[in-house]
């Protein structure tokens, strides 16, 4: 019985996260705004080279169709959470890309791994929110229309 409540209190809360990741979805669709341009870019690898090169791409498209006419989001999942935790080579220009309208998703289910092997939560970088997973995070982008990279 008790691992019965366990598994129920969890699938609660994973029904909830996945409530939060719709109404935020429906709330980006309801604010008006709906840039003719919509890019996603996965990053799944720990290369530095490989990280950078998914900022820069995001970083240029911006600039080739205006800030106003591109939504960017970076979903890390995997090895390539590392670019969205605090303290990495990368922390200074995500925080400041955040500013500058660039979503950034990290995977909650790397999180969670991470966290139990580790024993602690990754600190993500300011600016990062949290996504239950980075693939289905990547679908529900895709079948909004956005167009996908993977640096």
């Amino acid at each position: 019985m008790n691992k019965f409540v366990k598994l129920l209190g969890l699938a609660t809360i994973l029904t909830a996260m996945l409530g939060l990741s719709a109404c935020n979805t429906a709330e980006a669709a309801s604010d008006g705004l709906d840039p003719k341009h919509k890019l996603v870019i996965q990053v799944s690898s720990s290369d530095p080279l490989t990280q950078k090169i998914a900022l820069n791409n995001a970083v240029n498209i911006q600039k080739a169709y205006g800030v106003d006419n591109v939504a960017v989001e970076i979903v890390a999942y995997g090895p390539g959470l590392g670019m969205l935790t605090a303290g990495n080579g990368q922390t200074k220009r995500v925080e400041s890309l955040a500013v500058q309208g660039i979503t950034f998703s990290a995977c909650g289910n790397t999180i969670k791994g991470v966290t139990k092997k580790k024993g602690k939560a990754p600190v993500l970088t300011a600016g990062v929110k949290v996504v239950p997973a980075g693939v289905q995070r990547i679908i529900e982008l895709q079948e909004q229309g956005y167009s996908y990279i993977r640096p």
